[in-house]
Formats: structure tokens, C-alpha cells, sequence
């Protein structure tokens, strides 16, 4: 009988829903080891050109750049949303100091912030956005690039959802 008891146990531990992101263990596992890389698109910033990676769905923009230890040249991320809103980014497991570009629908960029490597600090826009461009710190003022500006990328800024 203490077998029996001892077998369903192991069997309804084993059971547990883990919901959508893979539940504790995979999510302590996204937190150690970075995601590997994703799909890119190419964004124009006046002369400059970005390789961002595309994190557009629930898991990959939780994940994010979260235990990357470097960003080549022009490489960043690029975080697209569904629907506009009020977006909020921290650092948390992530060990790069990070500048995010706040972008609305059109390319330009709403606001610019400055984010410490693993922080808990809270980055939002300033108003609803869609998009939010991370590279690494200082990449956008050491080109000149502040709110206002405007990037481009055919496929996705300015294109008719």
C-alpha cells in the first residue's frame, strides 16, 4: 500500500500543468543560459544599420537578452508587441549595461533610457508604444540619435496592421 501511495505521488508531481512559459524549472533555466539567437531584421538608423534581433512572441520578449554577456557591432534587439501599450523593460538576469529606444508606429522614437545591467529598476515610455529597441549603452547618443529621430524598416514600422 505505501508503494501505491508513494507511486501516485511521484506520478501527480510529475503532472502538474506548467502553463505557457514552461513553468519554474524552465523558467530558472531561461534565467542561467541566454535564449539562442533569433531571427533578425535590418533597421536604418540615418547611416547607421542595425542587425536587431526579433523577440515577437510572449516567451522571447520575456527572455530578451537575459544572460547574454556581449552584442556584436550594430546588434541589438528589436521587441515588438501586438498592441500598443504602455511597455515596461528591467534587467533583471541581464548582465549588460543596455540604452532602450521606445518606438511608436511610424519609426520615430519616443523616448531613450539608460538601464543598469541586472536591475530591477522598471524603464517605461512615456506614451503607448508598440516598439522598444535595446542595444548596447550609449550606442544611440554616440550616433546622434535622441527622441524624434526616425528608423526605418519597411516590414514593420509604418506598415498597415
Amino acid at each position: 500500500m505505501r508503494r501505491i501511495v508513494s507511486f501516485l505521488v511521484l506520478v501527480l508531481a510529475c503532472t502538474v500543468p506548467v502553463g505557457p512559459h514552461g513553468g519554474p524549472f524552465a523558467q530558472a533555466a531561461s534565467m542561467r543560459w541566454p535564449q539562442p539567437k533569433l531571427p533578425t531584421v535590418r533597421i536604418e538608423a540615418g547611416m547607421h544599420v542595425i542587425r536587431a534581433e526579433l523577440a515577437d512572441t510572449g516567451r522571447t520578449r520575456e527572455i530578451g537578452l537575459m544572460g547574454r554577456a556581449s552584442l556584436g557591432p550594430n546588434e541589438g534587439m528589436l521587441f515588438v508587441f501586438e498592441r500598443k501599450g504602455v511597455h515596461c523593460f528591467w534587467m533583471r538576469n541581464t548582465p549588460l549595461p543596455l540604452s532602450i529606444a521606445f518606438i511608436d508606429d511610424d519609426g520615430r522614437i519616443v523616448d531613450i533610457a539608460q538601464m543598469a545591467p541586472l536591475s530591477e529598476q522598471s524603464h517605461c515610455p512615456s506614451r503607448p508604444v508598440r516598439y522598444a529597441l535595446e542595444m548596447e549603452q550609449g550606442w544611440f547618443a554616440r550616433r546622434g540619435l535622441q527622441p524624434g529621430a526616425r528608423l526605418r524598416q519597411p516590414e514593420l514600422f509604418g506598415a498597415i496592421r
